[in-house]
């Protein structure tokens, strides 16, 4: 038996959910409580769990049963039969344990000082004196960040050109998606242009997986990209030309825009909160533990009010039942994270954007998990935060924002992701000095 939920049809839950869906989930926990069921193609029945006992059940819970890489299905047409985010059980542990290193804390440090180099190109070139939206900034530096860190481009041709094609397969409309879930639809007129812009994309990353295999110096290289190459299992298998392919979209889907719009709210929620600002830049010009944990609290702030994606999902591959509820196998059990985050029991005070409340504490797996979490937890978790952290501090660094009393920006939904209405507008009021690096200070 299914929990309750709402009656409407299915046409119209269908439309709420991929119109309004943290709004359709709020209305539905607060009519049905924390376990309720939706309606929602091309998915079939839905249920949500707001309690953080029921997620640990789910997180916790044997890999057999919940199947995390047949519920992201939906995306095979895009990110390929051997993403590491559509497998199961053991061939997810294997291919999982293949990828870890590039992500490991050392292994990320190593990227910083790029991460930096590319933020203080971008902001540099940003303009005083009047309003934008800086989303498209935040793209273009976390695009950067994949181009030169993960996939490891240093060609300019060969850069300029993945620039132009690779966003063309994140950045979706109605045609791209509607093929990502049903991949047969490429071999028709309509989606001509589709196939053709994957196809591009496909061979610009071919062709550096085919310079990363013959680079001599292959092992001395850091970037995700040669880590890859260069990994094997136990038997010494290495992944095929194919299978790196289907990890580098995985990875660009999974790290770029999700980043970029993590990286959107927090100026968002910053410049409508001077004195969190007056913080955020005193922390950003220090250079101590303090700073960075400083820092790091606004972004997990940010990521709990603003979480960039609603909900994680698991397809049951057998009957499960949560809280009395007797689950049929086939149903997607949904940890809902906004509906987590927005909770007064975990966060007194939730729509309070309070970075204090991240400092000192230990954040539990079933009450903030904008990465997901068990042994599914988003892989490339630290890269992205220490990402987020570097290229914060570099922009507030390098510009003095002006803060607003303008309404909160509603959030809008763009695909599976969360972003901005108004793209998080913002103003630079001028330019701050080039700070020279204490490092290389005088006494």
């Amino acid at each position: 038996m299914l929990p309750p939920g709402p009656k409407l049809p299915r046409l119209l839950q269908t439309a709420m959910m991929w119109t309004r869906p943290h709004t359709w989930a709020t209305n539905n926990q607060r009519r049905y409580g924390d376990v309720f069921r939706v309606w929602a193609a091309p998915s079939g029945w839905l249920v949500y769990l707001a309690d953080p006992a029921d997620i640990k059940t789910v997180f916790a819970g044997d890999p057999a049963v919940y199947h995390a890489g047949e519920a992201n299905s939906i995306m095979r047409g895009v990110i390929g039969d051997n993403s590491v985010l559509l497998l199961d059980e053991k061939l997810h542990r294997d291919r999982r344990k293949l990828m870890l290193p590039p992500f490991h804390r050392d292994a990320v440090r190593r990227q910083t000082e790029l991460m930096a180099e590319i933020a203080d190109s971008d902001v540099a070139r940003w303009p005083v004196g009047r309003e934008f939206a800086v989303a498209p900034r935040m793209a273009a530096i976390t695009l950067e960040v994949i181009l030169r860190t993960v996939i490891g481009a240093d060609d300019p041709a060969r850069l300029a050109a993945l620039r132009e094609a690779l966003p063309k397969v994140t950045d979706m409309n109605l045609l791209d998606v509607s093929s990502m879930a049903k991949p047969e639809l490429l071999r028709h007129l309509p989606w001509r242009g589709v196939r053709r812009r994957r196809a591009e994309a496909d061979a610009l990353l071919f062709a550096e997986i085919a310079d990363r295999r013959a680079d001599p110096n292959l092992a001395e290289r850091t970037d995700v990209l040669a880590m890859l190459v260069r990994a094997a299992d136990e038997n010494g298998r290495a992944m095929s030309d194919r299978e790196l392919r289907d990890q580098l979209i995985t990875l660009l889907m999974a790290g770029h825009e999700t980043t970029a719009t993590a990286l959107s709210w927090t100026f968002e929620r910053l410049v409508r909160h001077p004195e969190l600002l007056r913080r955020a830049v005193e922390a950003a010009d220090g250079d101590s533990t303090a700073d960075d944990d400083y820092l790091d609290a606004i972004i997990k702030e940010s990521l709990r009010i603003r979480p960039v994606i609603n909900e994680v999902a698991r397809t049951l591959t057998q009957p499960v039942t949560i809280k009395g509820y007797d689950l049929p196998a086939g149903t997607l059990v949904m940890p809902a994270i906004g509906l987590v985050h927005a909770s007064a029991e975990q966060y007194p005070d939730p729509e309070r954007f309070d970075p204090d409340r991240m400092l000192g504490v230990t954040l539990p797996p079933t009450t903030w998990f904008p990465f997901g979490g068990g042994g599914r937890r988003c892989l490339g978790a630290t890269f992205a935060l220490v990402e987020m952290r570097v290229v914060l501090r570099q922009l507030l660094r390098g510009v003095e924002l002006e803060t607003t009393d303008a309404p909160a920006e509603p959030q809008r939904p763009k695909h599976v992701t969360l972003v901005p209405a108004r793209g998080a507008r913002i103003r630079v009021r001028a330019r701050r000095p080039v700070r020279t690096p204490a490092a290389a200070q005088t006494p």
